[in-house]
């Protein structure tokens, strides 16, 4: 299933200065019975959310309408936990593009570059950065340029740069997956296939 494209992304973003976050926490097992990606948005960080009795929590920062965005700044070691690729899915149809923090879990990290959300892992010291630039005005903005490999905070210049797989980072630019990937590759690999001695 292919997703948008991503390239350069310039936006607010949403603080959860929060170290720890586990899978169970961006969703809940009891939401994971949908094998479709559609619909998780709407249960991301359903606990924290909301009260028992599906009344908004007024104190967590996604009921707060001053923080929007398509950049989820998280705290360190962000997504342990379980290895359910739901909770990237969560992540992807509440509308983020981005998350960025100073360390992910691999499994985590990976099924984000596999729906289009990109990990941005920065070092402790730019992420605090980014915290207290949030929270002095919750308009900043930053800018991820993935051809680039940076992540710049508008209002300062201040940059670093970021790690990623070459492969997975030419599938965000283009928009694939790993089967669109094979799909655009079909000629080549028919070709391959029809040379190869018996």
């Amino acid at each position: 299933m292919a997703y948008d494209k991503f390239q350069i992304l310039k936006s607010t973003a949403v603080p959860l200065p929060i170290e720890n976050v586990d899978t169970d926490q961006i969703i809940p097992a009891r939401f994971l019975k949908a094998t479709e990606r559609k619909g998780f948005g709407d249960n991301l960080f359903r606990d924290w959310r909301y009260n028992s009795d599906n009344t908004p929590k007024e104190q967590f920062i996604l009921n707060n309408p001053i923080y929007k965005g398509k950049i989820l700044v998280g705290g360190k070691n962000f997504g342990s936990g379980s290895s359910r690729e739901h909770a990237a899915w969560a992540v992807y149809d509440y509308g983020f593009r981005c998350v960025v923090s100073s360390f992910f879990a691999d499994i985590f990290r990976g099924n984000c570059l596999n729906i289009g959300v990109l990990p941005v892992q920065v070092s402790a010291g730019f992420l605090d950065k980014i915290f207290k630039a949030i929270e002095a005005n919750p308009a900043t903005e930053l800018e991820i340029d993935l051809p680039k490999q940076t992540i710049t905070l508008l209002a300062t210049g201040a940059q670093e740069s970021f790690e990623i797989n070459d492969y997975k980072k030419q599938n965000m630019i283009n928009g694939f997956d790993d089967i669109d990937y094979l799909t655009k590759m079909k000629a080549e690999i028919q070709e391959f296939a029809e040379n190869r001695p018996f």
